[in-house]
């Protein structure tokens, strides 16, 4: 007979656990039937002796079954959806959504809210003056039919295993595991209804993972989890190092997506947008290959559809653009600039450092019940590899708090510089798929 201490002692051995023995301790620890302290010492385990591929896909497919799945079978066509592992400045999924779904995909995507110095979709889109993102089920699938698109909050009976396991992990910790990480994220990607999954896998100093060799590990694993259980999931490897775009902050990175879908946007915001939008239209069958993908893609941004595109699904989900762009719109009490002190060229910039004063300024929170800004945030003006020379403006800075001089040191002290113009590497290091 199974019981929790059997499962404790094999894991606790080293031993792989079946299909049975990881849907007892998933749907009984969702059901409160498994006490914390015994979670607690099976989480540690796995953290210690890991998981094969198959014990973690089995431990998804445990997790995704704990809740609700949505069915999206009620809507024509291939529904696609896409996860980024959080980063500085990523707004990606403002850009694409509306790229894919004016090429004829489907993006049906639940997005959640930020935490620390990683900023949330929802609270972006919650910037603009009315937007909804508590769709009803019935709301949010004839939305998608209708408009293309729709971007909504995780509904709290998808996954419920997941959340109960993050909270414990996040006092425990047992975080930093591979495959603890995979299966939480994977089981939502799943459980939320899409036919194809493109991962968004970040690394460096403003990621979760540190190294390009930590982020491949992840994504193999999460590539491996969704196409075991029936879904075409790929990833791709993207460098956070610096912060994506030149903007930090809820408003400010809504209106640096508008500009983007506009054909002015940085650089390495465009590139990212435009290679995971490309993958995924063939991901959906819209084309055969990255090369005719990529074409249509610039075709959508410089006819004005995929900007189009993305004013429908605003104005859909009840959001008022010309409120939100508009003179009349509350300007931050307090802006200060951040000037260089020397001649040279930017070296780096540490996407942490940024995020964390993002956070300082009022554009993030600490707990999920914390208040926040949509004002605050930053505007960089110099990006690595950029000439500067002194009193040039590096950074802006915006909040309804005073901007103190300790905050504009902390800006100041991200940066590092360089007599010499650096080398610098590519926004997206790799693609994996099967």
């Amino acid at each position: 007979m199974i019981n929790m201490l059997s499962i404790l002692d094999k894991k606790a051995s080293g031993l792989s656990l079946n299909e049975e023995e990881i849907t007892y301790f998933v749907h009984g620890y969702a059901k409160g039937e498994i006490k914390d302290y015994q979670m607690s010492s099976l989480l540690m385990a796995i953290k210690l002796n890991g998981m094969s591929d198959l014990e973690t896909s089995l431990l998804t497919k445990a997790m995704v079954s704990s809740g609700d799945v949505v069915d999206l079978s009620v809507i024509p066509g291939i529904k696609v959806d896409k996860h980024s592992t959080g980063g500085v400045g990523d707004k990606t999924s403002l850009i694409i959504g509306p790229i894919v779904s004016s090429l004829g995909l489907k993006l049906a995507k639940m997005s959640g809210r930020g935490l620390g110095h990683t900023g949330g979709t929802i609270d972006k889109l919650e910037s603009i003056p009315g937007f909804n993102t508590g769709l009803s089920t019935k709301q949010f699938l004839q939305q998608v039919n209708t408009v293309g698109m729709a971007i909504v909050g995780q509904t709290g009976q998808l996954v419920p295993a997941d959340k109960k396991m993050y909270a414990l992990r996040d006092v425990t910790g047992t975080v930093q595991s591979i495959p603890l990480i995979a299966s939480s994220i994977m089981s939502k990607k799943i459980a939320s209804g899409a036919h194809t999954i493109l991962l968004d896998v970040k690394f460096g100093h403003g990621a979760f993972m540190k190294t390009v060799e930590e982020a491949t590990i992840l994504a193999k694993t999460m590539v491996n989890i969704g196409n075991q259980l029936g879904k075409d999931t790929q990833a791709i490897l993207t460098d956070m190092n610096q912060p994506l775009g030149n903007t930090i902050g809820n408003r400010l990175e809504v209106i640096e997506a508008i500009e983007t879908l506009k054909g002015n946007g940085p650089d390495d915001l465009t590139t990212l947008c435009v290679e995971a939008s490309a993958i995924m239209l063939v991901q959906g069958k819209q084309f055969k290959t990255i090369h005719l993908a990529k074409q249509a893609i610039r075709a959508v941004i410089e006819n004005g559809k995929a900007y189009h595109q993305f004013e429908a699904f605003v104005s859909a989900q009840g959001g008022d653009l010309k409120a939100f762009l508009g003179p009349q719109t509350k300007k931050p009490l307090y802006q200060s600039n951040i000037l260089a002190k020397q001649k040279g060229f930017i070296q780096s910039i540490d996407a942490l450092a940024l995020g964390k004063l993002a956070l300082l300024l009022g554009a993030g929170r600490l707990t999920k019940e914390d208040a926040i800004d949509e004002k605050a945030g930053i505007i960089l003006h110099k990006k690595p590899g950029q000439a500067m020379v002194e009193s040039d403006v590096l950074l802006e800075l915006f909040s309804d708090k005073p901007i103190t001089d300790t905050l504009i040191k902390e800006g100041l002290s991200a940066f590092t510089l360089s007599k010499e113009k650096p080398t610098l590497r590519s926004i997206i290091e790799k693609h994996i798929a099967l």
